[in-house]
């Protein structure tokens, strides 16, 4: 693709992320990148390029809606990477997934979004394999965190296969903007509208290439994974245990790399998301965790509840003030166990606000990696993730940003 016009896109440059990706990439992309802001409305991409630092002043302009095809098409065969923040997926990310995937063009995105993850792999899977692109959805905390952590330890571990495998979130402080909870209510009304959808979201591997390949159907007696509902105590962490809000994403996420990666995690890899509590207050820490998620998403299920919480809720294009940002944090153990005994430990940790902050610094070291870092990247394209499309070159990329990636015997 060296003959792209631009390295990278920024498509949805002037929402609420794509502003704090635009503002990473004009900190930090490295002199001679080439880089263009794209997204619907020429005078709010022009507001946000004369915001940005000097080096950015020139960075062209690209104007294209999120439901015109051809724009999109146009779009992605002029550069060799496009980054995307425009959500909720499920409703606007399919024609420039298709594009990009079409064009031979790498894409990376932030969704969360289990049904668009699938039907993008179902779809277009072997459309970017044969052109070459990658398509890397789950760019931000949902779910470089996870993804990169459990590659780190399946690396230590080398030949000795995974097993029991437990991420913990043991500390996040960062706010929520109106297009994650515009992302939750969309797949709601999905599942309402489609018995199908409720099913694949049930499924643990809902994201597998190979599904009859899963250890639940090549296993004789396998037990089912499920995500962690209630309170529970762990020994390996000395922590008590409640759900964790993103698990149903990032576990069925790290599963199909695992699938993509012909299953050497280990074909008795099993693996949860959660969240840690430590402490004499812990057990009715982790107690009112579990009840207030279960009430938020009973009542976000409800049409009738869900219209008087969106009465308090932020709208999309909204998020936490930069205070809230600048302050947030987050850290994050994963153990393991190896089939020969051994105990594994990763540590995964940055400063600022997961969803926003950090997440800008991870969209933004993601494009730009599968945009510069050409021959230092897996050989395969098709519909990816993280650990499978890019790899140890983000982990590093990451760690220059001031991330913590770790990965020791326990």
């Amino acid at each position: 693709m060296t003959d792209r016009e631009f390295d990278v896109v920024l498509y949805g440059a002037t929402g609420f992320v794509g502003k704090l990706t635009a503002e990473h990439l004009a900190a930090h992309a490295p002199d001679g990148a080439s880089i263009a802001l794209a997204g619907r409305s020429a005078t709010k991409l022009e507001a946000l390029r004369s915001s940005l630092p000097e080096r950015a002043r020139e960075w062209p302009l690209i104007v294209a809606d999120a439901g015109d095809p051809a724009a999109l098409s146009s779009l992605a065969r002029r550069t060799t990477a496009v980054a995307t923040t425009v959500g909720p997926y499920l409703s606007y990310g399919t024609p420039l997934v298709e594009a990009c995937a079409e064009n031979g063009t790498h894409y990376a995105d932030l969704t969360g979004e289990v049904l668009f993850m699938r039907r993008t792999a179902d779809k277009l899977h072997d459309v970017a394999a044969a052109s070459g692109a990658r398509i890397v959805h789950a760019c931000g905390f949902d779910s470089i965190p996870s993804d990169l952590g459990v590659l780190l330890l399946h690396e230590l571990a080398g030949d000795d296969a995974l097993t029991d495998t437990t991420l913990a979130v043991t500390e996040v402080r960062g706010g929520l903007s109106g297009g994650t909870f515009a992302s939750m209510k969309h797949t709601l009304a999905e599942v309402a509208s489609d018995p199908d959808a409720g099913r694949i979201l049930a499924d643990p591997y809902a994201l597998s290439p190979a599904r009859e390949l899963e250890p639940d159907r090549a296993k004789p007696g396998w037990a089912p994974e499920r995500d962690l509902r209630g309170v529970a105590h762990d020994a390996d962490l000395d922590a008590w245990l409640a759900p964790f809000i993103m698990a149903p994403s990032n576990t069925r996420v790290v599963r199909r790399t695992n699938a993509l990666l012909d299953w050497s995690f280990g074909r008795s890899f099993r693996y949860r998301e959660v969240m840690a509590f430590r402490g004499v207050t812990a057990p009715l820490a982790a107690a009112g965790l579990t009840a207030g998620l279960a009430g938020f998403v009973g009542l976000m299920s409800l049409s009738p509840t869900r219209s008087l919480i969106d009465r308090v809720l932020p709208e999309p294009g909204e998020g936490p003030s930069e205070k809230t940002r600048q302050n947030g944090r987050f850290r994050i153990e994963i153990v393991s166990r190896t089939e020969s005994g051994r105990r594994l430990r990763a540590i995964v940790a940055a400063k600022g606000d997961p969803g926003y902050a950090a997440t800008a610094v991870m969209l933004g070291q993601s494009v730009l990696s599968l945009a510069l870092d050409g021959d230092q990247l897996p050989k395969r394209a098709g519909v990816l993730t993280p650990a499978t499309a890019i790899g140890v070159p983000l982990v590093e990329r990451l760690r220059t940003h001031g991330f913590t990636f770790t990965a020791a015997d326990a």
